[in-house]
């Protein structure tokens, strides 16, 4: 990015990041740094009129950025219609998200714009960053407030804002005050979405539809974006049902589909659908437990080599697959190799390891 500005290279590009990070205050310094006209829109409330808008403006010599708050709120139909004027170089696209691009930017977008991850802000960042408000707080005002905020500088910002507009002074407890308001609370990624959200999971986990019924609502209450909620979902199936009831994860596709096709306030049903069936599934977590010790393996044992008797081999004439060259021949390539083999086919050194562990079943 640095080298950009100092080149004066004009591209679209996408900024990847939790709240507070620094994402709009990027896109700003960088159109500045351009010495272009900057419009800035959020897709919560923007539409194709006001992409229209900026298209047709005259801007006279400058180039255009259009900044683009949380583009992933933005519908396929919405992004197709943004790609034209991307594409002929009308505008140069700033899109900001909190969500993986992959998921939510349509592909021929993507691939005409560079992808930035930002992350949370460090604890001695944040210190720096309240620092420069030049409001006076103590020591423990200070440390309170940075580990609320979770690196998230806007909301520590905010926070410490709203404290000196309603007490003056700074402290613990009048920073606790002024965090009274729900969606200040919230506040995204913070940490009441983190503690909602684990509330969430863990009702489903433990069966209990109505308690996950009432997290599920305060996420939306508070302006969670429903994808998020159904993305969840989508990994609980795996991860908590999984093999006791695999079409479990049917299910939270087809729900996650829906929250896709219907957004709110009607999707709320479709959640609510998934949340009870998901709660009410049995649970087992032998393939997630499985993996995750399969991954330890891997991390702890690095790249071991794969038996060559069920290495890769190219197809021979025929679609036979065999050792084509001498040397792979003699190296002992795809030798000894049966379809339905009882022959342990884990590297050598995890001979006889087991991962996946079949659970009992319990008696009704």
């Amino acid at each position: 990015m640095r080298v950009a500005i100092e080149q004066k290279h004009l591209f679209s590009f996408i900024l990847w990041g939790p709240p507070g990070s620094g994402k709009t205050t990027l896109a700003r310094i960088y159109a500045k740094a351009m010495g272009a006209k900057f419009y800035e829109l959020s897709a919560v409330k923007a539409g194709k009129g006001d992409i229209q808008d900026v298209i047709e403006d005259d801007a006279g010599d400058q180039p255009k950025i259009l900044f683009l708050d949380e583009i992933h709120r933005f519908n396929k139909a919405q992004q197709d219609f943004l790609l034209p004027a991307v594409e002929n170089g009308t505008l140069t696209l700033i899109g900001a998200t909190t969500e993986n691009p992959s998921f939510e930017v349509i592909a021929p977008l993507l691939s005409r714009s560079r992808v930035f991850v930002l992350e949370e802000h460090s604890e001695e960042d944040m210190k720096k960053i309240i620092a420069r408000t030049g409001i006076p707080l103590d020591e423990d005002a200070l440390l309170w407030l940075v580990a609320m905020a979770n690196g998230d500088a806007r909301q520590a910002i905010t926070m410490i804002e709203n404290t000196h507009q309603l007490y003056k002074k700074i402290t613990v407890e009048n920073l606790k005050n002024a965090l009274q308001s729900k969606h200040l609370r919230y506040d995204k990624k913070g940490e009441e979405h983190y503690n909602i959200i684990s509330a969430f999971i863990k009702s489903m986990r433990a069966s209990q539809p109505d308690a996950a019924l009432y997290y599920m609502a305060r996420m939306i209450d508070a302006g969670e974006d429903p994808k998020f909620i159904a993305r969840r979902m989508v990994i609980f199936a795996s991860e908590d049902i999984g093999m006791a009831q695999p079409t479990a994860l049917v299910v939270a596709n087809d729900i996650f589909r829906a929250v896709e096709t219907i957004g709110l306030p009607e999707c709320g049903i479709n959640l609510a659908h998934g949340v009870v069936y998901l709660s009410t599934c049995q649970k087992d977590r032998s393939a997630y437990d499985a993996y995750m010790a399969a991954m330890e393996d891997v991390k702890k044992h690095g790249n071991l080599s794969v038996p060559l008797k069920i290495r890769n081999l190219p197809r021979l004439p025929g679609g036979k697959a065999g050792a084509p060259t001498k040397l792979m021949k003699e190296l002992g390539y795809g030798k000894g190799y049966e379809k339905y083999t009882a022959d342990d086919l884990l590297p050598e050194k995890l001979t006889g390891r087991k991962y996946y562990h079949k659970p009992l079943q319990k008696k009704e």
